[in-house]
């Protein structure tokens, strides 16, 4: 008796846009495709670190949340390249070290009638440390640089906002000194507001990277800031503002 395995293949074909058939497209007023709209509410939920850090309630539903207070799984991320279609995907280690590993993803994205017919090639970078990771993961550094690499790859390339779950810096939070917390909570400069945006300065980068790609806010110097501190106060007047409008 001979299988009938045509139900599988069938459901990977693509028309001559480079779309899967069996999938409906949900489209921008330019034409292309709105990647972030093809998210399924079940890859998404509630950001919980953004509501805590302003002593918010930790919403029970993504009903009406903005895309910087959710996070998307990593399911969400694995089925938007399945329905966007890539070639091949690989990894290279820029930093291996026992308590830091830096991993660059590049994968090339199969032609559709976005890029005019052509496969483009796009890489990102993420790192694991010690210091941002939590729990059993410590001892798994390149496997979550790796996992984090590969979805700031597919959510950049694919102009998606919504930072991944395996993103974020879910290390356990260090006791802080009594005098610490109230120099964090007395420093009003512009610096001092805008860290208190964010778990810390991985994070305010992970948000800079976003702020880049969608051409918000684009300067060279941003790649020389390893603290708060090195942002100018203009700069970072500016970018409190962007942080809070989004």
């Amino acid at each position: 008796m001979t299988s009938n395995n045509s139900p599988g293949p069938h459901l990977f074909k693509r028309d001559k846009d480079g779309l899967l058939d069996n999938v409906a497209y949900i489209f921008n007023n330019d034409g292309s495709v709105n990647w972030r709209a093809m998210i399924k509410n079940e890859h998404l939920f509630p950001n919980r670190s953004w509501f805590e850090m302003r002593n918010k309630p930790v919403p029970k539903s993504i009903d009406g949340l903005k895309d910087n207070q959710l996070l998307i799984k990593l399911s969400g991320i694995k089925e938007l390249a399945r329905l966007r279609g890539f070639s091949r995907v690989s990894y290279s280690l820029d930093k291996c070290e026992h308590d830091h590993v830096a991993v660059k993803c590049t994968m090339a994205f199969i032609p559709n009638y976005e890029t005019g017919g052509q496969e483009i090639t796009f890489e990102d970078m993420a790192n694991a440390t010690i210091n941002n990771t939590h729990s059993f993961a410590k001892d798994f550094l390149e496997t979550i640089a790796c996992n984090r690499s590969f979805v700031r790859c597919v959510r950049n390339f694919l102009n998606i906002h919504i930072v991944g779950d395996d993103e974020i810096n879910k290390a356990e939070k260090q006791t802080a000194t009594a005098s610490s917390k109230k120099a964090s909570t007395s420093d009003m400069s512009p610096q001092g507001m805008l860290s208190r945006e964010f778990d810390n300065f991985d994070d305010f980068k992970s948000h800079l990277r976003d702020f880049w790609v969608n051409g918000t806010y684009k300067k060279e110097e941003v790649k020389t800031w390893d603290s708060f501190r090195d942002i100018p106060t203009k700069e970072a007047r500016i970018l409190l503002k962007l942080v809070k409008e989004n």
